[in-house]
């Protein structure tokens, strides 16, 4: 047997494990104990079987290393003798002769995880402890996750039983809980919408824009990115940039806020340039947000290289800020956001037709006035006006439900349930005012 081990294979130590080794030869013996005490494992000795027995009824141990061939109990009977008092500890053969019948027996009576010839090799031997152990360490987990789940489960039934009286409620309860997260799951998505849409609603209230009007830049950045065949993920991303597109401008000063863009200069259109990166300040902790923070920054960017705050030009601009840029201007140009008077849609839409190449990416702008042109069928946006009294349940709103103030009530894709259509009818009964109500059209 080898008694040095190269330098090139060092065996990881195993400290805590306990190890029996079992044979009738004392040289046998000491040199086993120099080997795995060396490698920091505890190591425990006898001489013949039935003092083995006795070390294992008195001491934690994890795995036995028995010789076949021992007087009066063979390795075979030990190890079938271990096996029955103790399942749990790993078994190893040391045989220095080849018999066949003992190690068949060995196997069968002893179940040995391996059975080593003498003399051995000691990273061969090593490796073997090492890799038993480690084997019994994944089996003891597998049983204590295992026990674990027995023992939370008998709990659970323990506790049903002794909660008889409670069943009844607690099964209502827990069936709501149940439909809750199946619908929380369901509609994640349009919630996390519904948020950001609540979200721009709030930085409209301090805005000169009217209220509704970020959805209505949204809904035009959505229809120009599907127009332009972008990937779905791409176009929530446009989506949401317009949404909050002003989110930037939350600390502006009243005074800002109302002055139109051709009319700031100095200081106030210098803090005016920094909403942008403001906005993706704002946002990129967020995880799921840094795709719209990122078309945030670039939205004052133009196409030809003239705008902040990077000056980047052409398709160096991301394709949501070439989008988003567009979609706002449409709208600030109505309302008096960039010039002193407020323009027609039409006069906007010229401007903005006049711009592409310079301003506008031309292609952005050809989408944009094929989607003036009339939405498609197919648009999701599109849908049937529709009286609270024609509503009836399952019914899918294609827009969002907007009250006269511009505050958003149910967002797009909400399913109608009876409770809802009583809630809207009710609202439009105590305010005096009918609610524009587009449903989806259903599929042919």
């Amino acid at each position: 047997m080898s008694s040095v081990l190269p330098q090139t294979m060092p065996v990881p130590v195993t400290a805590a494990a306990t190890l029996l080794c079992v044979d009738d030869e004392p040289n046998i013996l000491s040199a086993l104990r120099r080997l795995f005490r060396a490698r920091g494992y505890r190591v425990l000795t006898a001489e013949s079987g039935e003092e083995g027995l006795q070390i294992l009824e008195q001491e934690t141990v994890d795995l036995v290393i028995s010789d076949m061939r021992m007087p009066e109990m063979d390795g075979a009977r030990f190890l079938a003798q271990v096996r029955a008092r103790r399942p749990d500890v790993l078994r190893l053969l040391l045989t220095g002769y080849s018999d066949i019948q003992s190690i068949l027996d060995a196997i069968n009576c002893g179940e040995i995880y391996r059975y080593i010839t003498k003399p051995w090799d000691d990273n061969d031997i090593l490796l073997v402890v090492r890799h038993a152990l480690e084997r019994r360490a994944l089996e003891q987990d597998k049983q204590r996750l295992e026990a674990l789940t027995q023992h939370q489960n008998e709990e659970l039934k323990a506790l049903n039983q002794g909660l008889e009286a409670k069943v009844e409620e607690r099964t209502r309860q827990l069936r709501a809980l149940h439909e809750a997260a199946v619908a929380a799951n369901e509609k994640l998505k349009q919630n996390f919408l519904t948020t950001i849409k609540i979200l721009s609603n709030l930085a409209e209230q301090r805005g000169s824009n009217l209220a509704g009007q970020a959805r209505k830049i949204a809904d035009l950045a959505r229809q120009i990115a599907q127009q332009m065949k972008v990937e779905p993920k791409e176009v929530q991303d446009v989506f949401v940039a317009a949404l909050l597109h002003d989110i930037g401008k939350i600390g502006f000063s009243d005074e800002l806020l109302a002055t139109p863009l051709t009319m700031l200069h100095g200081e106030a259109l210098g803090l005016y340039r920094k909403h942008p990166q403001r906005a993706e300040d704002l946002l990129m902790p967020l995880p799921d947000l840094r795709g719209s923070a990122a078309i945030l920054r670039a939205q004052l960017e133009r196409f030809d290289g003239n705008g902040f705050p990077q000056g980047l030009s052409g398709f160096a601009i991301p394709l949501g800020a070439r989008i988003l840029s567009l979609a706002v201007d449409y709208y600030n140009l109505q309302e008096g956001g960039m010039v002193q008077r407020h323009l027609r849609a039409d006069e906007a839409k010229s401007l903005i037709l006049d711009a592409a190449g310079k301003r506008y990416d031309p292609s952005v702008v050809a989408a944009f006035r094929l989607v003036l042109e009339g939405a498609s069928p197919d648009d999701p946006a599109s849908g049937l006006e529709m009286l609270s009294g024609e509503l009836v349940p399952g019914m899918v709103l294609a827009r969002d439900l907007v009250s006269r103030d511009g505050l958003m009530l149910l967002a797009a894709d909400h399913v109608l349930d009876a409770r809802l259509i009583q809630q809207v009818q009710d609202f439009e009964s105590k305010s005096q005012n009918r609610l524009p109500i587009w449903i989806r059209r259903s599929a042919p």
